[in-house]
């Protein structure tokens, strides 16, 4: 179980529990990251935790309650009989503690999982069934009925010692399927040390696991078949491989991130080729506008989307933060078509917007990396990026290779309506399976980047500019500052400047300017050019990323990043990569954990 809460701490660490059934339900659980609980274990050596061969594990990101010894999971019934770990909110909680307290519970914690587990040892007194396993499945059947909002939920009854029964709704849990033992996780990587074997969980399903078998069911007891699938991604790719950070691995695996997604897409008569399309040609061509919807790193890659997109397909398109767009009532209908974009699938603010999408009647298209996920399972078609498992929570090949999937997604709708032929899509394409190299090319060149990093790591503020789709490049790079070193950092349209935000600058600021080619879009070119000039007016440190062979822009520069020449529209692919390096080394030179910043998780999947 450590093992596998080794793997899955990315998603949250804000403390961790264990337990086991061995004759008695033993328990440790502590505050922090996963080394204190280790400890713990290590220090107490509780008689019997180490011989069990049933248990439940957790890493949390606290939603109610703070990261405390006591809201840690697992949590047990105040009878000591059963134990819970969940993910996710339950959000009527308040309304069942108050009615659990007035039956004289006492509860340990400021958690709403408390709830559940005292939810679950009253009904076991009451539940019927064959055996105790039978009857652990229906109390917990019982449970999730009265439970509101999203939630994974694990527990272990001290009275059925081979038994974990686990539930869902609107929250991941994969089930793995063993030779005489069997797994339940939030994550494959989790159990993929010891099967690839996997089986996927519809929503409102019960699954109870024993060492002999896999039982599912829906919330009302109805017999339910989960999806069989095999995990084709070697656990290494979940290991550090030499490197000191997964984010650094991460960034160096995304020319073979990039290639993985393009890969298999282009057939021989030129057609873009998408998976598990269940929309034909002629629902494409009746589009008449594009929504895309995703949170934080997805959300810029949208922002780049829309350029190509439009570009290419002559369709109106909007990009929105999910977790805005369903509240302010969009106009949506058949004619529409909403790209949903998430490296987990489980984003929980893009996961509802699908919904409310899917209740307006329009068609949905998900981008994800996670293959049997919510958000590909319940759209109209997917695309997976391929890039294999991403373990550090500030996303970089997800950026990349959701970029490249975006970019498919365009050049397919243009050709279905005959806005591009097959030679001009298969023209793009070939310069997007260029742009794997040119990453390499930027990668081998950033020891100076990484000189800079450790000089701006005392600055009090950076700010970010572009243009086109530059700009989206400019907010990516102040994101990943604030996520990783905890710093001041805004990105701006640079034409946005002289509105407001010039008043930022003060001597020595740090700008960091991303510049247009001077070849597909000049006028840009110029226009950021200007820009430049105008903040170093004002006494900023320019950091300037332009193409090789610009030369004129070098005049304007404190520090010039160049990357390869690449056609504008993709050029995000190439300027991305020296902000990434940026932000992971000034996170480094700060003392911060890269991998694991503070008040993040990997997968949101609360609202």
């Amino acid at each position: 179980m450590l093992d596998g809460l080794r793997r899955l701490e990315y998603r949250g660490y804000d403390s961790a529990g264990v337990a086991v059934v061995n004759g008695e339900l033993l328990t440790e659980k502590r505050a922090g990251k996963l080394a204190n609980l280790e400890k713990a274990l290590a220090d107490d050596a509780i008689a019997g935790l180490d011989e069990g061969t049933t248990g439940i594990g957790h890493t949390r990101w606290a939603t109610h309650g703070g990261p405390t010894d006591r809201n840690a999971h697992p949590h047990r019934s105040s009878d000591g009989r059963v134990a819970v770990i969940h993910n996710g909110i339950i959000e009527n909680f308040g309304k069942l503690r108050a009615e659990l307290e007035s039956r004289g519970v006492e509860f340990a914690s400021d958690t709403d999982t408390e709830c559940v587990a005292h939810l679950l040892a009253e009904e076991l007194t009451t539940v019927d069934g064959a055996t105790a396993e039978a009857r652990l499945a229906e109390a917990m059947r019982r449970v999730c009925r009265q439970l509101e909002g999203a939630f994974t939920l694990l527990a272990v009854d001290v009275r059925a010692p081979g038994a974990v029964v686990g539930a869902r709704r609107n929250s991941p849990l994969v089930v793995g399927r063993g030779v005489g033992e069997n797994y339940l996780a939030s994550d494959v990587s989790a159990f993929i040390e010891h099967t690839r074997e996997a089986v996927e969980l519809g929503q409102d399903q019960v699954v109870l696991i024993t060492g002999e078998g896999i039982e599912i069911t829906d919330f009302e007891g109805n017999a339910a078949e989960g999806l069989d699938y095999h995990i084709d991604w070697d656990a290494k790719a979940a290991e550090k491989g030499g490197y000191d950070y997964f984010m650094l691995k991460e960034i160096a695996e995304q020319p073979q991130a990039i290639a993985d997604t393009l890969r298999g897409r282009l057939a021989e008569t030129g057609e873009i080729t998408l998976d598990e399309v269940r929309l034909t040609d002629q629902d494409l061509r009746d589009v008449d506008k594009v929504f895309i919807v995703a949170c934080g790193t997805a959300y810029h890659a949208g922002m780049v989307a829309k350029y190509a997109i439009e570009h290419w397909t002559r369709i109106p398109c909007e990009v929105e933060l999910a977790s805005e767009f369903r509240y302010r009532d969009p106009v949506l209908d058949r004619s529409t078509l909403v790209v949903a974009i998430s490296q987990s699938g489980e984003t929980m603010d893009t996961l509802m917007a699908l919904r409310h999408a899917k209740q307006q009647k329009a068609r949905v298209l998900a981008i994800c990396n996670t293959n049997g996920s919510t958000i590909p399972r319940e759209s109209d078609a997917v695309l997976y990026t391929h890039g294999g498992p991403e373990i550090a929570v500030a996303s970089t090949k997800a950026f990349l290779t959701q970029l490249a999937a975006c970019y498919l997604v365009g050049l397919h709708l243009a050709q279905v309506r005959g806005v591009m032929y097959a030679d001009e899509v298969a023209a793009v394409v070939e310069q997007l399976r260029g742009t794997p190299s040119k990453v390499d090319r930027v990668l081998e060149q950033m020891e100076p980047v990484r000189e800079l990093a450790r000089d701006l790591a005392e600055a009090k503020s950076v700010l970010f500019i572009g243009r086109h789709v530059g700009y989206p490049v400019a907010l990516e790079g102040a994101l990943k500052l604030k996520e990783l070193a905890y710093m001041h950092a805004e990105g701006f349209a640079a034409g946005e400047l002289k509105h407001g935000p010039i008043a930022l600058i003060d001597q020595g600021t740090p700008v960091v300017c991303v510049v247009p080619s001077a070849r597909g879009r000049g006028v840009l070119r110029d226009k950021v050019i200007s820009n430049i000039q105008e903040v170093r007016a004002r006494g900023a440190r320019t950091v300037v990323i332009a193409e090789e062979g610009d030369d004129g822009v070098a005049r304007y520069a404190d520090h010039l990043i160049v990357v390869p020449p690449t056609p504008t529209l993709l050029a995000p692919l190439v300027t991305t990569v020296p902000l990434q390096v940026l932000a992971c080394e000034i996170a480094s030179a700060r003392g911060h954990d890269v991998d694991q910043p503070r008040n993040l998780a990997k997968s949101v999947t609360v609202e």
